[in-house]
């Protein structure tokens, strides 16, 4: 690895390149020992910038950058003195690694129980000693990554004669093993022996063991608040490295790590993610073969681009149908998986009653990757929305539609007004006239555009789908028009606006606000909402009220 693909956190001083090659040379050549011990923190920060230490909770971030990087080879110990249920332990350096694996990875790698210096936990990462420029690759990537609250954290390196070990943080479990814990998707199609499904399934038992309190999915199989976070997580920790210009290139269940305590989600193997260059938003036409079969995006399978950070979104796409639906895949079952992302056979039956996932999994599932929304962009997707921000959502929708009517209106009265002393216009000038306002009012615009979703929300008219008692507390606010849009919008608002003088009989119908009444709307009219933002994002993107509801980009 040349030095010239490190970036640098803006900030650091001119020593700290000038270490950088030197700690790169030293890779090179096996020489670990000698790497940055005689360099002095405040030589690689300046005075203003905060030292890694001072970006984090004391015992919990990064050690830094090379300090935690050392050869020991003469410190390498058996400690049969660490019993642990017949756990054999031994030293290598700040590492204590156990004999207890943990996972398995490609290449050799095994990842075991272990701790790193004074922390209680750690997950130790072995690669074969050829295998040493993969490591420090990776190790590039989580030290860029360190602030990163979604991505996992590196602790530090040791070697021996024949193993590179990363110290990384320890976690619970995957998120494949959590969702095939906690679902009826158990049976691992990769597995083809019994001795490797027995230690699967007791692998699964211990997941649904120590998550017993965890639940995924409500009763109408729909993601619960938890699994949400999860989802939520992921793209987070997809978008914090995306904003550091990298790209995963191998996102899927297994590399996505799950912590009990907080209970949350975490990207990781950074092995095969690469930086991005300065000004470039592509890795160029010679980037190499990346990805998991079955979880690799169109264009990597047809034409080997790991080039551009759409892949990463085709992928998440990959994993948040899987986590939707528990452990099912867009594309099928693994003997066709890849074939059908090759072909475009996508088929996302088992989400069609979910129209704000259905919306964001095509969007990210294109087969073209300029099509795809950004992380930052799937990070707004109503999807995501809580249930006030969905309310929120429709009021200020309700609101923007009487603005603009209300707008109109006042113009026409101020045409219609006479004129002193204007003479009679002629046939010719009124034929014009008409004509003019007849084309503006078939020109498509935000009032006009909502009302033309009617058939897509409801079937007939909508106030026959609200309980009469509802309508009868509706009605202390207004009248209503049960074919319009606006009308059920104008309602929502209301019940919104007046939520606190609600009947203990009516609230008990719809529900309590904010859950219990979006709920109640989502249940008569499921999209309503992925409906109304489509038309908003493109007439209201940068609107003063609306736009906050949206990201850059085009919605695709």
């Amino acid at each position: 690895m040349s030095s010239k693909s490190f970036d640098p956190h803006p900030g650091v001083t001119s020593k700290f390149a000038d270490w950088w090659v030197f700690y790169q040379e030293a890779i090179v050549k096996h020489n670990f020992s000698s790497v940055i011990k005689k360099v002095k923190v405040n030589d690689l920060f300046p005075s203003n910038t905060k030292k890694p230490e001072e970006n984090s909770s004391p015992g919990t971030r990064n050690e830094g950058t090379s300090d935690n990087i050392r050869s020991n080879d003469d410190q390498l110990t058996e400690l049969n003195s660490l019993p642990d249920g017949g756990i054999k332990w031994r030293r290598i350096g700040k590492i204590l690694v156990s004999s207890k694996i943990i996972g398995k990875g490609s290449n050799g790698t095994i990842i075991y129980e272990g701790q790193y210096d004074k922390r209680p936990a750690a997950a130790v990462k072995r690669l074969l000693r050829n295998y040493h420029q993969v490591a420090y690759k990776e190790i590039d990537k989580l030290i860029a990554s360190d602030w990163a609250e979604n991505i996992v954290r590196y602790y530090g390196v040791e070697q021996d004669d024949d193993f590179v070990y990363l110290a990384l943080e320890h976690c619970t479990c995957s998120l494949d093993d959590l969702i095939r814990a906690l679902s009826d998707s158990s049976n691992n199609e990769f597995l083809d022996d019994q001795a490797s499904m027995d230690d699967y399934k007791i692998k699964l038992d211990y997941v649904r063991d120590i998550m017993q309190d965890v639940n995924l999915w409500s009763a109408d199989n729909y993601p619960s608040p938890q699994l949400l976070k999860l989802m939520r997580d992921v793209v987070l920790g997809l978008n914090q490295l995306h904003d550091l210009r990298l790209i995963h290139r191998d996102l899927k269940p297994n590399n996505v790590l799950i912590t009990k305590y907080p209970f949350g989600a975490k990207l990781s193997d950074m092995g095969m993610s690469t930086f991005l260059p300065d000004g470039r938003s592509s890795l160029g036409s010679h980037a190499t073969s990346c990805g998991t079969k079955g979880w690799r995006a169109p264009e990597q399978i047809l034409h080997s681009e790991c080039r551009k950070q759409a892949m990463d979104l085709f992928s998440l796409g990959c994993v948040l149908f899987f986590c939707i639906t528990g452990g099912q895949h867009p594309f099928g079952a693994n003997r066709k998986r890849e074939d059908n992302i090759a072909q475009g056979n996508l088929d996302l039956f088992l989400v069609n009653d979910m129209p704000e996932a259905y919306h964001l999994l095509s969007c990210l599932l294109s087969h073209e990757p300029e099509s795809r929304p950004k992380a930052s962009e799937v990070l707004r997707h109503p999807f995501f929305w809580s249930s006030e921000m969905r309310l929120d959502f429709f009021h200020d929708v309700s609101d923007k539609i009487k603005a603009e009517e209300d707008e109109k209106r006042q113009k026409e009265l101020e045409d219609e007004k006479p004129k002193k002393n204007r003479k009679m216009r002629n046939k010719k000038k009124k034929l014009a006239d008409e004509k003019r306002k007849n084309k503006l009012e078939d020109e498509p615009n935000f009032p006009k555009v909502v009302e033309d979703t009617a058939p897509l929300i409801f079937k007939g008219t909508w106030t026959k789908k609200i309980h009469p008692n509802i309508m009868g507390d509706l009605e202390r606010f207004g009248t209503y028009d049960g074919t319009r849009v606006k009308s059920l919008l104008r309602a929502v608002r209301n019940k919104v606006n007046h939520r606190r003088e609600v009947t203990e009989e009516v609230e008990g119908i719809h529900g309590r606000y904010p859950d219990g009444l979006d709920a109640y709307f989502a249940e008569k009219f499921p999209r309503l909402l992925i409906e109304l933002y489509k038309v908003a994002y493109e007439f209201c993107k940068n609107d003063t009220d609306l736009g906050k509801y949206f990201l850059f980009g085009e919605l695709k």
